[in-house]
């Protein structure tokens, strides 16, 4: 079965080199020389703060089991990193608004570096602060760097189908191949070198050190609604109102919070639907194929959004449904393959099956990522956006922490069905935004229409 896993990810190695080679003039946009300046300045920052996140994630339950915790204390940790994430994550969003994003942003790198350092000690109390300080970075990592690429973008007066390139270029990079290169990094760390599982986490934090030093010296400040001076009880209700008075927005926060609630439950659940009898099976490896498979899907999604049509809210609905289909595959295995009782050995024919499917869910979250990206940067008023992008990330939030409290309540299957309905759900939502944002077009069409019967429909 070893040869399975290089088929695999040699065949999604040759299909995304076969796509990035094969664009063409249509699957380009034609930029300045003073944007890809701009563009490849914070893709460089991106990746650092990328490979700063990825160094640690494949370490953390590891680090914490040699410290000798249990699994219900590790439990308890991981749920104090979403649930800071979730309480602090709208207050430090409402803080990049008022304060600045670039200084947001550097905050993120401090706050990570603490994160980073608290590693180092086995006492429960130190990594609870620790898991803490990590869950208010990750609320900055994303809000705060995203609303200071939109803010800058447009200051700087360039074009907004530009932006579509910036964002499918940061996932293709800090989400596929950053992600893949600080798995094999931290593997050496470990593994090779012998320098303990701490050693990835002080990695992490000279990326992060490097980062920071590149945006106090080379990104300018910006800001949310400056024209009054709004204490943050304020900016909160006014995203809160901002929510709740434009649809648009609430259907992006549900379709973004369904989505992202179910791709971090597969992260929890794919391990244990791979090897459901203690299989050997190569974590670090299908995580790099994993990986791959998300670069696919930035890279798809890179060729989609450099033309007019379809428009992103239209393919985003089928990409729900297949991400949706995918995540039904444990259970159509564990109804028509019988389960094999033999402990140990390979991945089983039903964990291949499964395998392949995931790498499709991954490759869905590769397009999706770049796209919500572009819908939030059309439709998130900008005085906003920071406290608004969080303001989605509490459900999500809610949500993981619930799945984390119960993983052993549930049957694997349950789970998973569960995370196919939301999907599904986020299918609907995203078909009602279409709709929505098509609604002015149309009305003006029908005015030109009453004007000129020859008139044409109005193209994307």
């Amino acid at each position: 079965m070893e040869l399975f896993y290089f088929m695999v990810f040699g065949a999604l190695g040759a299909v995304v080199a076969a796509l990035e080679l094969s664009k063409n003039s249509k699957d380009r946009i034609n930029t300045s020389p003073a944007f890809n300046s701009f563009k490849n300045n914070y893709l460089v920052v991106y990746s650092l703060m990328m490979a700063g996140d990825w160094l640690q994630g494949p370490y953390v339950y590891y680090l914490y089991s040699t410290y000798g915790f249990g699994k219900g204390e590790i439990g308890q940790l991981f749920i104090a990193g979403f649930g800071s994430s979730m309480l602090f994550g709208t207050i430090v969003g409402s803080l990049a608004d008022k304060q600045g994003r670039r200084r947001a942003c550097v905050t993120y790198c401090i706050t990570y570096i603490l994160s980073c350092i608290t590693k180092h000690s086995p006492q429960y109390k130190i990594l609870m602060i620790g898991r803490v300080l990590g869950g208010i970075a990750t609320s900055l990592l994303f809000s705060a760097f995203e609303s200071w690429l939109v803010a800058e973008h447009n200051k700087r007066g360039f074009e907004q189908q530009w932006l579509s390139l910036t964002f499918s270029k940061a996932i293709f990079l800090g989400n596929g191949l950053v992600a893949i290169l600080s798995g094999l990094f931290g593997n050496l760390l470990v593994d090779s070198l012998s320098l303990g599982p701490v050693a990835p986490f002080d990695a992490a934090a000279c990326f992060l050190t490097i980062g920071m030093a590149i945006i106090l010296s080379s990104w300018t400040e910006n800001f949310g609604d400056s024209s009054e001076n709004k204490d943050l009880l304020t900016q909160f209700r006014g995203a809160a109102v901002a929510i709740a008075s434009d649809e648009k927005i609430a259907l992006l926060g549900a379709i973004q919070s369904l989505f992202e609630g179910s791709m971090y439950t597969f992260v929890f659940l794919w391990t244990p639907a791979l090897s459901p009898n203690d299989e050997e099976i190569p974590h670090g490896f299908i995580f790099a194929t994993f990986m791959l498979a998300s670069m696919l899907g930035s890279s798809l999604a890179s060729r989609l959004m450099a033309r007019s049509s379809p428009r992103v809210e239209s393919y985003m609905q089928i990409v729900f449904v297949i991400s949706s289909a995918s995540l039904l595959l444990p259970i159509i295995t564990n109804l028509l393959v019988p389960p094999s009782k033999e402990k140990g050995g390979s991945i089983s024919f039903a964990g291949c099956l499964q395998l392949l499917g995931f790498c499709t869910f991954e490759a869905c979250v590769g397009i999706f990522w770049p796209s919500i990206m572009k819908m939030r940067s059309q439709y998130i008023p900008e005085e906003a956006r920071s406290t608004i992008m969080n303001f989605f990330r509490i459900p999500l939030n809610i949500f993981v922490c619930i799945v984390l409290y119960n993983v052993n309540a549930f049957p694997i299957t349950v789970m998973f069905g569960m995370c196919s309905i939301f999907l599904f759900v986020a299918s609907i939502l995203q078909r009602r935004l279409m709709a929505i944002s098509d609604k002015p077009k149309m009305e003006n069409w029908t005015a030109m229409k009453e004007r000129d019967p020859e008139a044409e429909p109005l193209n994307d």
